[in-house]
């Protein structure tokens, strides 16, 4: 017997690849396939090529995997950067809309009631944690709205673990807003919370946005119900 065939012969009734004898020994497969195709291998053997298949099987998924992931992720970001460009300055008009509807979306618009009565005031209120949906509202109340920045008040709401200093003066850059027209920091959990959302969520708490004019409150109200009608 060849001394190369008697080697692979060996290799391969220890449960040895094609691949691990052919890197070893430098026998083509083709060739070790033609000397072993109907040998008849020990239990211990086969189990040993087995786990080798399935493995190889497995960390060969588990690249595909990777390699679709990746893939995924720059189709994402091509089609974000194409629809970025889709973007441009907002005119006063679609400032006015977009100001609209993230009042419709997540402002204050229930009455105000005290001792069973509707009271006739109610104040611009919106309550958010997105820094960048702050800022266009703020445009909104300034620009649509001409409310100086001196009446617009804003309000931290922050959790047990959160500085208050920190959460205040990351507030302070993002809205451009003086110290004076934050009123004091409210602590607390929300009910639909109850702990169970991770506790660096937010991790500057939500800023409340308050401005105390009813008549420009009805104004956006009045924006609202025209929106309605058009949908």
């Amino acid at each position: 017997m060849r001394q190369d065939k008697y080697k692979a012969l060996k290799l391969r009734l220890k449960g040895y690849s094609y691949n691990e004898i052919l890197k070893l020994l430098g026998v083509p497969k083709s060739t070790l396939s033609e000397w072993f195709s109907r040998l008849e291998l020990p239990e211990k053997a086969r189990l040993r090529i087995n786990n080798r298949v399935a493995k190889a099987s497995f960390t060969g998924l588990i690249k595909k995997n990777k390699m679709q992931t990746h893939l995924a992720m720059q189709r994402a970001s091509l089609i974000r950067k194409k629809a970025q460009k889709n973007i441009k300055r907002l005119s006063p008009n679609q400032l006015l809309l977009v100001g609209t509807a993230l009042y419709w979306a997540e402002g204050y618009k229930k009455p105000i009631v005290k001792n069973g009565k509707e009271r006739s005031y109610h104040p611009i209120s919106l309550p958010n944690s997105d820094p960048f949906l702050v800022k266009i509202f703020l445009r909104f109340l300034k620009e649509i709205l001409e409310i100086p920045a001196s009446k617009i008040n804003a309000g931290i709401r922050i959790f047990e673990h959160m500085s208050e200093e920190y959460a205040l003066k990351y507030w302070m850059r993002i809205t451009r807003l003086p110290k004076k027209n934050f009123t004091k920091s409210y602590y607390g959990i929300s009910k639909s919370s109850q702990h169970k959302r991770p506790y660096n969520r937010l991790p500057y708490g939500t800023l409340q946005i308050r401005v105390n004019d009813t008549k420009k409150f009805h104004c956006i109200m009045g924006w609202i119900e025209g929106l309605s009608r058009i949908v």
